[in-house]
């Protein structure tokens, strides 16, 4: 009922605000996915969103910075906390939208596993672990797996998580650890994947956040990220979420 009253306030409202572009912030791995959701969010509303996505921590150090976002993405939940505690945010917004999971994969060896273990097997494509949850989530897999040193020795770090899917997609990388997301808009798939358990690292909780408290239309879009719509979408491209 509140997102229908929303979309009503929207329609009123069109004539004077038809121009306002919400703009989003939202972490690399789910860009895709948020894409889709805006295409759908622009039907019911006709307003654009407007999406500028990276690494979770680099996102959230653009937004302490001043950054004009109205909306938070993130590819984890203590970033939304923080800028919620810090008063950047709007209290009382935060929620998880969906939660990922790991992929390891390779686009040309059949045993991933194998390529992992082997220090002479070549690049492994991971994600930044200082800036990206997905590359903290990778860190915490292989230091289970007693692998982390070997691993870090020979990593090829990408920025975000998209970034390292692109290393090992393109063979730059002998194997490489994603987003699930990922692994389901290659059409072809990879030579070998495996999913890592979700007990191996912290839950890769992601949340969303208002930054803007007077924009209506960012509002309605944080509401929308709630509706049925939205959330299809969202379990349509390989995420969990939360009944």
């Amino acid at each position: 009922m509140r997102f229908r009253s929303l979309i009503f306030l929207l329609f009123f409202c069109r004539g004077a605000q038809a121009a306002e572009v919400v703009t989003v912030a939202v972490a690399s791995n789910f860009k895709s996915t948020a894409t889709h959701i805006a295409g759908r969010f622009y039907e019911e509303t006709g307003h654009s969103v407007r999406l500028s996505s990276g690494s979770t921590g680099k996102l959230y150090t653009q937004i302490l910075n001043g950054a004009p976002f109205d909306l938070f993405l993130a590819a984890d939940a203590e970033r939304p906390a923080l800028l919620e505690d810090g008063g950047v945010a709007v209290y009382g917004s935060r929620f998880t939208y969906a939660t990922g999971s790991l992929v390891v994969f390779s686009s040309s060896v059949t045993d991933c596993m194998a390529a992992l273990r082997d220090p002479n097997a070549g690049f492994v494509a991971i994600a930044n672990p200082k800036i990206s949850p997905y590359g903290k989530a990778t860190r915490q897999y292989l230091a289970g797996q007693d692998l982390w040193d070997q691993v870090s020795a020979r990593a090829v770090y990408g920025e975000n998580i998209t970034q390292a899917w692109q290393f090992a997609f393109t063979g730059n990388a002998v194997v490489g650890l994603a987003a699930r997301s990922q692994m389901l808009a290659w059409p072809r798939g990879p030579a070998c994947s495996f999913e890592v358990p979700s007990s191996a690292h912290d839950p890769l909780e992601q949340q969303a956040v208002l930054l803007d408290d007077d924009n209506e239309i960012a509002s309605a879009f944080l509401e929308f990220l709630r509706s049925a719509i939205a959330r299809e979408i969202i379990r349509q491209d390989g995420y969990e979420v939360a009944e």
